[in-house]
């Protein structure tokens, strides 16, 4: 399908240059750039694009404001391009929330323009014509307790759409679930924004992990935008290591990476789960945690923004269930106090 782009940016020389790089990819039509929200709002009417690329920071009406406009009146696809600074990610993690379904970083040269138009042309053609909704505003209640969590641990695996369907899931979970691992596709400097904000609706502790993390019932870490995350078994717990090697599949962190390290150490012990997200990051992996015994689950196409991740992962057939996104909360908390009646009962 042929994606219709509009770019709404206040830097003259950034739409310039993004318009002409994104002309280039195949499958991408750019039907105009817009140097404010009131601009592209007449753009929008007219046009209907089927993608929106949206600066934050802007004149007349801020981009986060125009965001929730769009997605309160005529929702899509918003891509965000945002400046890699504090006050940058925490307005990205602010319209992630809102709608955006991913959040990438501005450009500083001609160069990283091409590298950054390639990465929305992708998202653009995995995305272009699929409904976007709004995630749940409320807090929903925890699908059941748990009554204990011993030597069980978590690992889940996202990209684009991601994070809204991590905090649907991650905050209709209660506080003692097993220690999680979290890999989301997103740029350094943004996960940790995204770790606090968790912090704020989970009823459990989330944070950006740092090397030798523990990772005990009630906590959750999120891997940094630059490093791979691995678990290792440590006593009779486990504890989060952080690598600066090389991309793994074009990914840094990369969920294979994760998951690999907790087929090693956890095996039968873990629950793997992937979200929604482009690729096949994270099919391997999760092949692996299934075949050492761990109890794995996919989000089904319907609740994905973008199939690619689960879609590989159940056809190279690691999948044991596969889920709608506002059942994944119960189907984790199910399979956990399942392992637990075997183990009890052993």
């Amino acid at each position: 399908m042929n994606a219709r782009v509009l770019i709404v940016d206040d830097s003259a020389v950034v739409r310039k240059l993004l318009a002409a790089e994104l002309a280039l990819q195949p499958g991408i039509t750019v039907i105009g750039a817009a140097p404010d929200p009131i601009v592209a709002r007449d753009i929008i009417v007219h046009e209907r694009p089927d993608v929106i690329t949206l600066d934050l920071e802007m004149p007349r009406m801020d981009g986060l404001e125009f965001l929730r406009r769009i997605m309160a009146n005529l929702p899509m696809p918003v891509i965000v391009v945002s400046s890699l600074t504090p006050a940058g990610s925490g307005l990205a993690i602010e319209a992630l929330e809102a709608g955006a379904i991913d959040v990438l970083c501005k450009p500083g040269t001609a160069y990283s323009v091409g590298s950054l138009a390639a990465d929305i042309a992708e998202r653009c053609r995995a995305v272009a014509g699929r409904p976007i909704a709004l995630r749940r505003q409320h807090r929903p209640a925890p699908a059941a307790a748990l009554q204990s969590t011993t030597n069980q641990i978590i690992a889940i695996g996202a990209s684009t759409g991601g994070t809204q369907a991590l905090a649907e899931v991650l905050e209709a979970l209660p506080a003692n679930i097993p220690g999680i691992a979290i890999v989301q596709h997103m740029p350094p400097g943004f996960t940790r924004s995204f770790a606090n904000r968790l912090a704020g609706t989970c009823r459990f502790a989330v944070k950006e992990a740092e090397d030798g993390d523990s990772l005990a019932p009630g906590r959750c870490l999120i891997a940094p935008g630059d490093r791979h995350m691995l678990v290792e078994r440590r006593g009779g717990g486990y504890v989060a290591r952080l690598d600066d090697g090389p991309r793994v599949g074009l990914h840094k962190p990369a969920v294979n990476v994760l998951f690999q390290s907790v087929a090693k150490y956890a095996a039968g012990n873990a629950l793997g789960l992937i979200l929604t997200g482009m690729g096949k990051d994270g099919a391997e992996g999760m092949l692996a945690m299934h075949t050492a015994g761990a109890r794995t689950i996919a989000q089904d196409e319907a609740s994905c923004v973008v199939f690619g991740m689960p879609k590989e992962a159940i056809a190279a057939g690691g999948v044991d269930r596969v889920l709608p996104l506002g059942g994944i909360a119960a189907g984790m908390i199910e399979e956990i106090a399942s392992h637990q009646r075997r183990i009890a009962s052993a």
